[in-house]
């Protein structure tokens, strides 16, 4: 493969960054190959996708740091697309990518190899979508929760009177039972339409995912084996404490209820730090930054195909005796966070994973 040109500069001006300078701050993995299927240059963003050095894959079989993708009659003197696919890794485990293979012109063989991180951009064209259907829920959600209160207190108390009359009590028990299990409800409605704005602050995560846990493993999570896997440089997120506490503890609780039955529960409690991931909150606006990344992750058998996409729409529920608020509010509190949350299955075996993305703190 050719050197890259040399840099070129007017009089005066300082010299323009230089192919390496370029390479490495690209925002996409990029990897580039020889004629020979080896591993030619590594970027950043590909080391940190990868988990490898450039020097560890410098000279390496691609075929020996990651699997293609399984294409019909491939041909070499074309390039190779496929979208939202999940890639194997040599060293185990898999990663979900837009993988794009483009021919290098004048450069008969080399190639470059641009790895998207597909889950940390999977449905995003229905972020619009879900947050106007939120909208809606809201304001219907408020309006039920002040409509129904009224009527319930005044059927408590007339429940609390009748219970002085012989042989009434079981009846009452049995009435005063159902309207405070509605009136509990309803509360969860009211958590979901509060629409003050959070208290976020720049703040240490991982003092946070440490108090969840030990609320997790003294309660609803004593039959889980609760694991951490954390990148050791993250830097602080702009996160509303009470907000992101009661994002995991409620994912925790999922996780540990869909494993409820399962001899070897398990679930991960991992952060990473992703370069170049960002969004746009909504058509026309641009796009806004979103490394911190937190995710919830268990080996129990993941939500019901059919309502996967819509798990975070109100009133959906995998649950028999689920009201489809939980996965909701936590949508709308990482929104009002300004990240996004985003649920997909990954790996070999199979793992569900709640991805949570976060701006990044001041410092």
């Amino acid at each position: 493969m050719a050197q890259p040109r040399r840099r070129v500069t007017r009089a005066g001006q300082e010299p323009g960054p230089g192919f390496a300078e370029l390479f490495a701050a690209l925002p996409v993995a990029v990897l580039v190959v020889d004629p020979g299927s080896r591993i030619m240059h590594a970027n950043a963003e590909s080391e940190t996708l990868l988990n490898l050095s450039e020097r560890t894959m410098e000279g390496q079989p691609l075929a020996s740091v990651l699997q293609r993708p399984d294409v019909d009659n491939p041909r070499e003197d074309h390039g190779l697309s496929a979208f939202d696919t999940e890639i194997l890794l040599a060293r185990g485990g898999s990663v979900r990518v837009d993988y794009v293979e483009t021919l290098i012109a004048d450069h008969p063989g080399w190639r470059t190899i641009t790895l998207h991180h597909a889950a940390a951009t999977r449905r995003m064209g229905h972020s619009a979508d879900r947050a106007a259907a939120a909208r809606a829920a809201i304001g219907a959600a408020a309006m039920l929760a002040h409509e129904i209160k009224n009527p319930l207190s005044g059927i408590r108390g007339a429940a609390q009177l009748l219970s002085k009359a012989k042989g009434a009590a079981e009846l009452t028990t049995l009435i005063t039972t159902e309207v405070d299990r509605v009136a509990a409800l309803i509360d969860r409605m009211q958590d979901f339409t509060d629409t003050r704005p959070l208290n976020l602050i720049s703040e240490n995560v991982y003092p946070l995912l440490d108090h969840a846990r030990r609320v997790a493993l003294a309660g609803f999570a004593q039959h889980v084996k609760i694991e951490e896997r954390f990148d050791p440089s993250l830097p602080p997120a702009q996160l509303d404490r009470d907000s992101i506490l009661q994002v995991v503890l409620n994912l925790l609780k999922n996780a540990s209820e869909a494993m409820r039955e399962q001899a070897d529960a398990r679930i991960t409690l991992a952060t990473a730090y992703r370069h170049g991931m960002a969004i746009a909150p909504a058509p026309g606006r641009p796009r806004r930054p979103l490394p911190i990344e937190i995710c919830v992750i268990d080996n129990g058998p993941g939500a019901p195909p059919d309502i996967a996409d819509h798990l975070f729409d109100p009133f959906i529920s995998g649950k028999p005796e689920g009201q489809g608020l939980g996965l909701a509010l936590v949508d709308k509190l990482v929104r009002d966070m300004g990240g996004i949350v985003q649920y997909a299955r990954e790996g070999t075996p199979p793992m569900t994973v709640f991805r949570i993305m976060l701006p990044r703190g001041r410092a």
